[in-house]
């Protein structure tokens, strides 16, 4: 049985939140409220961007490049330490870690570079971040302690967050710590089952937030981006959107899933299997409308509108379905070999449409499902997906499909759930079929 600590909130801030000097004051400011509270934090904007870059540059054995980018960088970073900083002892502390990790960096710059060696670079990110926050709440006369996160988060050999051993080991520092209220953690890094250093993929500080409220039953999530909220449609494409208030965990699961920027597509599910409310608010401007992700979604009908690039359509045409049983599981079975995911299908009776967003084996994919029947192939699609509590069954859903007349539509996935409607259009349409959905449904 894991013994929990005392109720606590878990905020998280990404990397525009943190992005500056001035953005990190924001912070400050936003956390210091004598709450108990974890502050899980990505690196500073731009940061794991440039990071990758310099990786690139090794696997290709272009060390000389990857170092001149590297002292960039860390140029960079000694500027946004004269900036942070106004005691010259502060100033000295965080460029004395800074340098550390920056050593490191160029220390995994060989020709022997490996995939683990792009994963310890890229961990550098958070581990900045962190650092300089907690000197900077120091030098202001806040008190923290700095969590690693590799001190608790780790996956299993599925790759899947090991949530007990979260659990267990989180709740045990916590424990260490009894008297204290504020906390400072990366997002984003992890170890593997093999204590290895990895991660949880781009946009893993959310997921990080959410398994951190789930593994000790915190009583609220926030998740601080630069957006009030999650909007009602994608606000880079369609003009007039608006923050949606309330969502049920499963509605923001579909849109998160979909494509909905703003949250990481796995990160509701932890929040979602514990009970723990997640708020979605806005660095820039705390004041503003917010979105909560709970268990009561309020009311119904058609809340949010998603898109995902970055899709293929895939047709088998085969009179062999013809009242044959088993073919289905055949055609999935390839997909299951090769470890490639489904998201929409529709049937007919000598017909079956599908898409991927994963091409690592599409090759071999085709290759074999041409044994069933006629295989064609569709690039460059997009999914939308129109989300909300029982639109499957709701007559307002009929203007989803006047939406999109006019529109060429290559699939259409209606009432495998109930909370959401999906789409195949081609990506060149996206915006006029994102555009015609708000005109139609957000009057």
């Amino acid at each position: 049985m894991i013994k929990k600590t005392k109720k606590m909130k878990v905020y998280k801030f990404g990397g525009t939140s943190v992005g500056t000097p001035q953005r990190m004051g924001e912070v400050a400011r936003i956390i210091n409220d004598n709450q108990s509270k974890i502050v899980v934090l990505s690196a500073m904007s731009g940061t794991t961007n440039a990071l990758v870059d310099i990786s690139s540059l090794c696997y290709r054995r272009e060390n000389a490049e990857a170092r001149q980018k590297t002292d960039a960088l860390f140029s960079h970073y000694t500027k946004v330490i004269d900036t942070l900083f106004t005691s010259e002892k502060e100033k000295d502390n965080a460029l004395g870690v800074v340098s550390g990790f920056f050593s490191e960096i160029k220390n995994c710059i060989t020709d022997d570079f490996s995939p683990q060696d792009e994963k310890k670079i890229l961990s550098y990110g958070e581990l900045i971040s962190t650092h300089l926050f907690h000197f900077y709440l120091r030098e202001n006369g806040i008190k923290s302690t700095l969590l690693p996160a590799l001190d608790f988060m780790r996956t299993d050999r599925m790759g899947e967050p090991d949530m007990y051993y979260i659990a267990k080991n989180l709740n045990t520092l916590l424990s260490e710590h009894i008297d204290e209220t504020l906390f400072i953690t990366q997002g984003y890094i992890c170890l593997n089952n093999y204590g290895e250093v990895d991660n949880l993929c781009r946009g893993g500080s959310d997921y990080t937030a959410t398994i951190i409220g789930a593994s000790i039953g915190a009583s609220e999530v926030q998740i601080w981006t630069d957006i009030d909220g999650l909007h009602n449609n994608d606000p880079r494409v369609v003009d007039g959107t608006s923050p949606v208030a309330r969502l049920s965990y499963s509605e923001a699961e579909e849109l998160a899933y979909f494509g909905a920027k703003i949250l990481h597509p796995l990160c509701i599910i932890p929040a979602h299997n514990a009970g723990v409310p997640v708020w979605l608010k806005n660095t820039m401007n705390p004041a503003s409308d917010w979105t909560l992700i709970c268990s009561d979604g309020g009311s119904g009908g058609v809340k949010a509108i998603a898109a995902r690039d970055g899709n293929i359509a895939i047709k088998i045409q085969s009179a062999r379905m013809i009242m044959a049983y088993g073919f289905l599981r055949r055609i999935f079975e390839i997909f299951e070999r090769y470890r490639t995911p489904i998201d929409m299908i529709t049937t007919s009776e000598v017909a079956v449409s599908l898409t991927i967003d994963d091409v690592t084996n599409l090759s071999h994919i085709v290759d074999e499902l041409r044994e069933f029947g006629t295989v064609s192939v569709d690039k460059d699609m997009t999914i939308v997906s129109v989300v909300g509590h029982e639109i499957a069954s709701d007559e307002r859903s009929m203007d989803i499909f006047a939406a999109l007349k006019g529109h060429q539509v290559r699939m259409i996935s209606y009432g495998g759930s109930s909370n959401n409607i999906s789409i195949l259009i081609p990506s060149e349409s996206k915006k006029a079929v994102l555009g015609s959905l708000s005109s139609h449904l957000f009057k």
